[in-house]
């Protein structure tokens, strides 16, 4: 249930129709729309008098939310969610564009990619430590000391680390991750996602390949409800019956979010496409479209690389798309 309050309602009814609410058990998530304040509310409601509430002097209307998830939805907060992350931000206007390889392979590895994606435009770099990988006999990651290359990498270059977390153990080696990633297939994994709502981080929340735009939406409900509100929300390509690209990127998933949640959607075209010459122009379709930003691979060496190579962008070619992303994103930021 949203209540919508009147322009400048007076404080001493407002402050007794939250400490009224908050006797009924309910959660009260307050947000400023453009001219109105909103008080959602999370809890059981079904008991609630609509009218009674919205015959008070300071309620302009009363409705209630019929969507499963409450805390991420538009209706509960019409602004944008902005992330600030380090000396950058998420959302408001910014194209984040968080690139880097799929693995850490090595210290020579990561600092020459940091260098290169950061002098390209990049405002975070991207790595993966733990690997969950398909088969079990792939590379699964540097583990600990995969974590302590990205260190060193940031401390080289300043760019925040976008990095994966599988399981719950290993947080505590994750204090100097900027944002936590949850990968497709923990999307659904609550009690990892329960966990990591519990941290005062931001958190990229992959869309799992089978999963619904509403079962994402859900999955971000679990770690808003636990605290932490600073969800970004990926499309990373669902399975479907077509074989000729690694997944089927949805780009349309980016306007319908757009209108279900305020939480920004950045887009992974490597992962999304399986094939490197693909993910330029899926990239600047992303952009086109509306995204908040792109996670891209970028990798020095992709046909030596030690994980998922054939999507990997060289410097040179992801020099040229970012180029490219800045120009779309200046033109659509205009209409």
């Amino acid at each position: 249930m949203i209540i919508i309050l009147k322009a400048n309602p007076d404080p001493a009814q407002l402050e007794a129709l939250i400490a009224w609410l908050k006797a009924k058990n309910l959660e009260i998530h307050a947000s400023e729309g453009e001219s109105h304040k909103i008080l959602g509310l999370v809890g059981d409601t079904s008991a609630m008098d609509v009218d009674l509430i919205a015959a008070l002097d300071i309620v302009e209307s009363v409705r209630r939310v019929q969507e499963p998830y409450k805390k991420a939805n538009r209706k509960f907060q019409p602004n944008d969610t902005v992330i600030k992350v380090a000396n950058t931000q998420v959302g408001g206007g910014n194209l984040t564009i968080m690139a880097g390889p799929c693995s850490v392979e090595s210290e020579e590895q990561i600092l020459e990619v940091a260098r290169a994606v950061k002098k390209s435009g990049a405002t975070m770099l991207r790595g993966g430590a733990f690997k969950p990988r398909t088969s079990p006999y792939s590379f699964q990651g540097k583990g600990v000391e995969g974590l302590r290359l990205l260190s060193l990498a940031k401390k080289d270059t300043g760019l925040p680390i976008v990095t994966e977390l599988m399981e719950i153990h290993q947080l505590e080696y994750f204090e100097d991750v900027d944002v936590i990633q949850v990968g497709a297939r923990n999307m659904q994994n609550f009690n990892l996602l329960k966990e990591v709502g519990k941290q005062n981080k931001p958190v990229l929340l992959k869309r799992g390949m089978s999963a619904t735009i509403e079962e994402l939406l859900m999955s971000a409900e679990y770690i808003m409800s636990e605290g932490n509100e600073q969800v970004i929300l990926c499309e990373r390509g669902i399975r479907t019956f077509e074989t000729a690209t690694r997944n089927t990127l949805d780009l349309s998933a980016i306007p319908v979010l757009k209108k279900l949640t305020h939480l920004p959607i950045i887009i992974d075209p490597s992962h999304a496409t399986g094939k490197a010459e693909l993910v330029p122009p899926m990239a600047i379709a992303a952009a086109a479209a509306g995204a908040d930003g792109l996670l891209i691979e970028v990798h020095n060496d992709p046909q030596h690389a030690l994980c998922d190579g054939s999507q990997s962008l060289r410097p040179d070619v992801f020099d040229d798309l970012a180029k490219k992303l800045f120009k779309v994103h200046e033109v659509i930021s205009k209409f």
